[in-house]
């Protein structure tokens, strides 16, 4: 990631011209044949500014940013109601255990214990990896409730130790975290990837939300009452504010992905790719462009070597920018 511009705006209010003239001047000064895609946050304003932006500069396409957007989807899942209801139970373990030094002093004596990750107050995301947390330390803690130097304790005797316990020998409460650890997984996953600054979004984020899809649907067998209410969320949140042509275009565009046997072709992803051939900076012969695209399918000439197979598409470092807000 490369800081070319740095721009203080934190005394300018943030209206539609404020951020559309904002904007521009950077991307002026980068140069509008140089920038392809601009990131900001999903607020109207900016959203607003972005349409505003596309139509001075065709080439340039917006979209949220990626990190914030399943942000507020794993929000979304961790508010459906039975999965609140057991992260609660969950941070009551938590609670418990470090809030008696007594206890802690015991389980760390142990030799497969490690800390438990607690809750933070920024990422949504933590609520899943101290769940994770707390699954990878379930033999710990139902030793600890069932070992005679607890039990004999007068902590053993309190009613919120008593709630606590049968928490922790409940085997639905497991099956629960377990079975919300690997459904949110892909997800988790995906928000490092789009948090590294090691490689752009542009690269991963269609492929790895499918796939995120498809490990939800196949969490639950593919019934379609049992997975809705999660995957409705991702159409609600992903589908409707984060899916754009230029993340489709990339993810078929991408050797590694195109020639894998994970590759899934939709009718939307040409159609994605189509609408950006019908922007004339970008492509100025139609016919050459889908000739070239017909050999990419049919991996004819030098797609068809090894090497093409094997490589991944990647933008020529210094051609074109990715500007985030």
């Amino acid at each position: 990631m490369s800081f070319v511009k740095t721009v203080d705006s934190s005394d300018v209010i943030k209206t539609v011209d404020a951020l559309f003239n904002l904007f521009a001047d950077v991307i002026e000064w980068v140069g509008p044949s140089n920038i392809m895609h601009v990131v900001t946050d999903n607020a109207a304003n900016y959203v607003s500014a972005k349409k505003l932006i596309h139509e001075k500069y065709p080439n340039i396409f917006w979209s949220p940013c990626a990190a914030q957007c399943i942000n507020l989807i794993l929000k979304d899942i961790a508010s459906i109601p039975h999965i609140a209801d057991f992260t609660f139970h969950a941070s009551k373990v938590t609670v418990f255990v470090y809030n008696h030094m007594i206890l802690l002093s015991w389980l760390r004596k142990r030799k497969s214990w490690t800390e438990i990750v607690r809750l933070g107050v920024t990422h949504f995301a933590t609520v899943f990896i101290t769940l994770k947390s707390i699954y990878d330390h379930k033999e710990d803690l139902q030793a600890l409730m069932m070992e005679k130097y607890f039990t004999s304790h007068k902590l053993a005797k309190s009613a919120n130790e008593k709630i606590v316990s049968s928490i922790v020998l409940d085997s639905k409460f497991w099956q629960d975290c377990v079975t919300t650890v690997k459904m949110v997984g892909p997800l988790i996953k995906l928000l490092r990837l789009v948090d590294a600054d090691e490689k752009s979004p542009l690269e991963i984020v269609y492929e790895s939300m499918q796939r995120a899809k498809n490990a939800i649907k196949t969490m639950f067998r593919n019934r379609k009452a049992a997975y809705t209410p999660y995957t409705s969320i991702l159409k609600m949140r992903w589908d409707k504010h984060f899916k754009r042509d230029l993340h489709a275009a990339a993810y078929f565009l991408n050797l590694g992905i195109f020639y894998s046997e994970n590759f899934v072709e939709k009718a939307n992803i040409l159609r994605s790719l189509l609408n950006l051939f019908d922007v004339e900076i970008l492509c100025d012969d139609l016919v050459v462009a889908m000739q070239e695209i017909q050999r990419y399918r049919d991996c004819k000439k030098s797609f068809g070597r090894k090497s093409a197979k094997r490589a991944t598409s990647r933008l020529e470092p210094g051609k074109l920018f990715h500007i985030q807000v």
